[in-house]
């Protein structure tokens, strides 16, 4: 069994932030989001994992090399995203004859998928999919059943929806699916679509199993899908303080080394503070990632996440706020009053 992630993709939901970096490597309680996909694969066993990167290749690649893995990673570069069977095309010569799991790497899993895979290997099906309960199934691709509970076909974000039950963006296959994808012709967007491929399978009388997803599953496409994971994952936090703190520490928290973090501030769990970061004056409220290197000052921040390097001060209250790398917030006591700004294309700024 070996492993595809793609991390590839505009990001253009996630603009301005997509502009500078890959959209599977912003951080979601100061990890990558793609570390959560890799971290899925190897506690399943799956030590042969390959990489679908794309406009930011070298940034990907350093970015997972930072780490030890204990995986034998590949990198194959597909270039313009194509699709998700293109994804697979692309990395035919790394899957070779083998059975393979695709994840998109811009999804997180609370159960991970040993259980999915395990049903798939003691299983005879082709391929099988997750899926998974959403109250919005016409924004996703949905699975229609047949009355004994298999699959009878998949619909892209139908106007009336025949199920609640979306496809979460993994899929486990045999070789034959290649076959299925040499027989696909570019979609409406311009694309191979994978679940075009995995309706070939069924058509033509391959078995296509599903698993449900029981816990919790998101796409982090847009910010405030990235917000709202960063919550999940902090509610299972346990405090880990590398650092000695003069502040106030109400519930949990993770502060790791070099945090210096004033008398006169308040830090409301759950919370999670990267290395050297320096906080003086302020309240950071519950569900709230902060970076490596970042300085707060007369700051009160509460469900966000801010990442590496950026610097606020005199930021007032800050809720429900992603905000990037080496931002700099400040608020000068100066007059005439006003307000100046250095803004992005597609930003979106609150005032």
């Amino acid at each position: 069994m070996k492993g595809l992630i793609l991390s590839g993709g505009h990001g253009t939901r996630l603009r301005p932030l997509t502009y500078s970096q890959q959209k599977q490597l912003i951080p979601v309680a100061n990890k990558p989001v793609l570390f959560y996909a890799i971290e899925d694969m190897i506690e399943a066993g799956i030590t042969q994992i390959g990489i679908i990167t794309g406009p930011n290749r070298e940034q990907v690649i350093e970015t997972v090399k930072s780490r030890d893995w204990d995986a034998e990673i590949t990198f194959i570069h597909q270039g313009d995203p194509k699709g998700i069977a293109h994804a697979v095309k692309v990395a035919r010569e790394f899957l070779g004859n083998d059975d393979f799991v695709v994840y998109l790497g811009d999804n997180i899993l609370k159960e991970g998928i040993v259980d999915h895979l395990d049903h798939f290997m003691m299983s005879d099906f082709d391929a099988s999919i997750l899926l998974c309960e959403v109250p919005n199934p016409q924004q996703f691709g949905v699975a229609e059943l047949n009355d004994d509970g298999t699959i009878k076909r998949l619909v892209e974000k139908p106007k009336v929806p025949p199920s609640n039950l979306a496809l979460v963006g993994i899929y486990f296959f045999k070789p034959i699916i290649h076959k299925a994808i040499d027989h696909l012709k570019p979609s409406w967007r311009g694309e191979l679509e994978i679940t075009e491929a995995i309706q070939w399978l069924i058509d033509h009388g391959y078995r296509v199993g599903w698993t449900k997803v029981t816990g919790w599953w998101k796409d982090t496409g847009k910010p405030e899908d990235i917000i709202d994971v960063n919550r999940l994952i902090l509610d299972d936090l346990k405090t880990n303080i590398k650092s000695e703190i003069k502040g106030r520490i109400v519930g949990r928290v993770v502060i790791e080394e070099g945090v210096e973090i004033d008398e006169n501030t308040t830090i409301k769990g759950p919370v999670v503070i990267g290395k050297n970061t320096k906080i003086r004056n302020s309240y950071i409220g519950p569900y709230t990632s902060i970076g490596n290197g970042c300085v707060i000052e007369n700051t009160e921040v509460e469900d966000s996440i801010i990442m590496d390097g950026t610097t606020i001060i005199n930021g007032g209250r800050l809720l429900e706020s992603l905000i990037g790398r080496d931002v700099k917030i400040i608020k000068e006591e100066s007059h005439p009053k006003g307000k100046k700004f250095v803004i992005g294309d597609h930003s979106r700024v609150f005032v």
